[in-house]
C-alpha cells in the first residue's frame, strides 16, 4: 500500500508522501538501528555479567559439609533463581569448616532427599566462611545477556513504531481538520443547483 503512494498521481497530496516517507525511514530504523542497539546492549551486558562470574568465582569457595541433623521448618528460599519445581534440597543443621580454617556451624540447604547425620554435601562460602549462593555460571550470564539484547531490540522496535504510528495519527487529524475547515466554507447546500455555486 505505501509504495503505491510514490507513483505520480494527481490525486497524491503531500501528506501522503511525508506518511510514505515516514513508513521508509521506520522501516529502516527497525531493521538497521534496533538490531545494533540490541547487540551493543547484549555485549555490555555479557562483559558485565562475565565480570560477575569471575568475581563470584574468585569470592566463592566450594566447601564439605557434614549433616548433623535436619530441621524440621523450611521457610522459603530468598533466591528464585535457585529453586525449581523437582527442588529436593532440604534443610539441614550442618558444621563445615571455613576457608580460613574456623569451624563452623549453621543451617544450610542441602541437596540430599532425606538427610541423615553424617552424611557430607557441597556448600558455598565466602572468605569469611558464610554460606553464600552458588556462583553464577558462564552459560546463565551469556543467556541473560542474550535475552536483554533481544529485549532491547525489540523494545527499540516498539518505540520506533509506536511514534511512526502517532506521527500518522497527529497528520491524520491536521488533514480531517482541513477537510472540516474546507466543508464549512462551501456550506450545507454545496450541491444543490442555483444555489449561486
Amino acid at each position: 500500500m505505501g509504495l503505491r503512494r510514490w507513483r505520480h498521481n494527481p490525486l497524491r497530496r503531500a501528506t501522503d508522501l511525508a506518511e510514505a516517507w515516514l513508513a521508509l525511514g521506520a522501516l529502516l530504523l527497525i531493521l538497521v538501528a534496533a538490531p545494533l542497539l540490541g547487540l551493543l546492549v547484549g555485549q555490555v551486558a555479557e562483559d558485565a555479567l562475565q565480570q560477575s562470574v569471575r568475581e563470584q568465582r574468585e569470592q566463592r569457595h566450594p566447601v564439605a559439609a557434614t549433616v548433623v541433623r535436619k530441621v524440621d521448618f523450611a521457610p522459603l528460599d530468598p533466591d528464585p533463581e535457585t529453586a525449581t519445581g523437582q527442588d529436593s534440597r532440604s534443610r539441614v543443621l550442618a558444621r563445615w569448616t571455613a576457608p580460613d580454617g574456623t569451624s563452623r556451624r549453621g543451617t544450610a540447604m542441602a541437596d540430599l532427599e532425606s538427610p541423615r547425620p553424617g552424611e557430607h554435601f557441597t556448600v558455598w562460602t565466602d572468605g569469611q566462611g558464610r554460606i553464600v549462593g552458588r556462583p553464577l555460571d558462564t552459560a546463565t550470564a551469556a543467556t541473560h545477556a542474550v535475552l536483554a539484547g533481544f529485549g532491547t531490540a525489540v523494545a527499540c522496535a516498539g518505540v520506533i513504531e509506536g511514534s511512526r504510528r502517532l506521527l500518522v495519527w497527529r497528520m491524520v487529524r491536521r488533514r480531517y481538520d482541513r477537510w472540516d475547515r474546507a466543508w464549512s466554507r462551501v456550506g450545507p447546500d454545496w450541491g444543490r443547483t442555483g444555489t449561486g455555486s
